[in-house]
């Protein structure tokens, strides 16, 4: 893999990642569209640990943007079992928690099946993932345009944290579907408001990709200067893509990240057409 390209799948998934318009869907379609995925050599490494080095890159935009929350809720959490100490934070920590842990078996389950159906027909995967964006961006339209904004990030209950959280795990095994897409869409249908809604959906992708990070670890091509400039570019663009977010969503819709999937969709279905 070329430092170009490692700048390029970098931005990205800086760019994909935090947006509910699906890192993975554009991780697969651009090497694809570029023919990069008729070099073998790109896609031995690209297929390792590389992926999930990008997302090593995201995770720590993430950690560093939400820092102090995680501190907050970790201490918070803490407190509630040793000193119980009823706080909305130590409240929120345990309800992630209990919302992890199903999603990460559940995603681990949906994977399996998701490969066995794929496989290596990668006509049938592109397809898949057009069919994807469309479907999860006209759900995310409806959903976000009916929605009330009736709950607070404060005010999210364990049946809702659960909810959002077993979501999760279809985007983790299905390309296309979106983390942040199907739990922000979720977590709209629960009737909490867009910022709230971004902000949990953060918190909660937090643990599940930190687990995935630690199971690649070390396959990570930790000398190679293409693994370093993707995982850099993706974390620098990612910092900047999760306070663009977190400030749109304060008065903006989710409707144009809508319509993106939309015309992505339509325009992977009309590649497949013609070659």
């Amino acid at each position: 893999m070329t430092i170009i390209q490692a700048l390029i799948l970098g931005v990205i998934q800086g760019l994909t990642e935090l947006l509910p318009v699906s890192s993975s869907a554009h991780l697969n379609v651009v090497p694809w569209l570029l023919n990069w995925t008729e070099n073998p050599e790109f896609m031995a490494e690209f297929s390792g640990s590389f992926d999930v080095a990008l997302h090593f890159g995201t995770l720590i935009a993430i950690a560093m943007f939400f820092f102090k929350d995680w501190i907050v809720l970790i201490k918070a959490g803490f407190n509630k079992v040793v000193k119980k100490e009823d706080t909305v934070e130590g409240k929120m920590f345990w309800y992630i928690v209990l919302a992890t842990i199903p999603a990460g078996v559940l995603a681990l389950v949906l994977d399996k099946i998701s490969e066995s159906i794929i496989g290596d027909n990668f006509k049938l995967e592109m397809g898949l993932i057009a069919f994807a964006l469309i479907v999860m961006g006209i759900i995310l339209a409806i959903v976000d345009k009916k929605a009330e904004n009736k709950h607070k990030y404060e005010d999210i209950n364990l049946k809702q944290s659960v909810l959002i959280g077993i979501s999760q795990a279809i985007a983790a095994a299905f390309p296309g579907v979106s983390r942040s897409g199907i739990t922000m869409t979720v977590a709209r249908s629960l009737k909490i408001d867009r910022e709230s809604a971004a902000k949990f959906s953060f918190l909660l992708s937090t643990p599940i990709v930190a687990a995935a990070v630690l199971v690649d670890l070390a396959e990570f091509a930790l000398t190679s200067i293409p693994f370093w400039i993707g995982v850099f570019s993706s974390f620098i663009v990612g910092l900047i893509v999760v306070k663009f977010l977190m400030d749109y969503l304060k008065k903006g819709s989710f409707k144009i990240f809508a319509i993106y999937r939309v015309i992505l969709g339509i325009l992977i279905f009309g590649v497949i057409f013609i070659r």
